[in-house]
């Protein structure tokens, strides 16, 4: 199951408060009321909510100081500002800072869910376009001169960019990929590349452990990433060729 977005509703008013908490609990969501900055940094402290509702103006701390005190702390959390007597200057400014969207006090209560719903969206979307790079990165594995991407199973890298490699060649660096720093022999990589058939020997790793090594090494006739194990096999080293 899911677990329902939290959302922090920090205003000064009890009634306010209370009156669209209980809104937003009616369609899912799981709520924090709150009085003001302090509380809210309290809360923090605990735990992260997944969007802060936030009223401009309140009396102790106006909701600019605490967007910029958030935004200044790098407190990853996107901000719905709650607004009744707020000039256009301040919603610009409360924008300008770092929050989400604005929507004016009194709520109406449709409407503020419809927005806490689409800046959610915003946010999640916006959490999938960072973390694209890191994944991108651990779908790739570097062999020497290059990197083997394992879903598009394209082998990049080097003033040539992609190079050609076929159908067996990559089982084969999936193999090694998947096993690195560990001796794998030849009957062991026949099995891991799914390179058994009738006519299949042993010696058919050793062709295209060469034509590989021709791909990837610095230097193929001194190999230091897939290196021979005299007697043994095989074996990756990822970062045979920094030695």
């Amino acid at each position: 199951m899911t677990q329902a977005p939290q959302i922090a509703i920090v205003d000064d008013d009890k009634a306010t408060r209370e009156t669209v908490a209980d809104y937003l609990k009616l369609h899912g969501f799981e709520v924090a009321p709150l009085s003001g900055g302090q509380a809210l940094r309290e809360a923090l402290a605990k735990k992260t909510p997944d969007l802060i509702v936030l009223d401009l103006n309140m009396p102790e701390e106006d909701g600019l100081s605490i967007i910029r005190s958030l935004k200044e702390k790098a407190v990853q959390v996107p901000i719905i500002m709650l607004t009744a007597t707020a000039s256009p200057i301040d919603r610009i400014v409360g924008l300008e800072l770092g929050a989400d969207d604005y929507i004016a006090k009194p709520a109406e209560l449709r409407e503020l869910v419809a927005r806490i719903r689409s800046v959610l969206r915003r946010a999640a979307a916006q959490a999938a376009a960072r973390e694209a790079p890191a994944q991108q990165k651990a779908q790739e594995v570097r062999f020497g001169t290059r990197w083997l991407n394992m879903e598009t199973r394209h082998l990049r890298g080097g003033a040539e960019g992609e190079v050609l490699i076929t159908a067996s060649e990559f089982n084969l660096l999936k193999a090694f990929a998947e096993n690195p720093n560990r001796v794998l022999s030849r009957e062991r990589l026949l099995d891991l590349a799914n390179a058994r058939d009738p006519d299949a020997f042993d010696r058919a790793i050793d062709v295209r452990v060469t034509r590989i090594r021709k791909k990837i090494e610095p230097d193929p006739a001194n190999p230091k990433v897939i290196r021979t194990i005299r007697g043994a096999g095989y074996m990756f080293v990822p970062d045979g060729d920094r030695e």
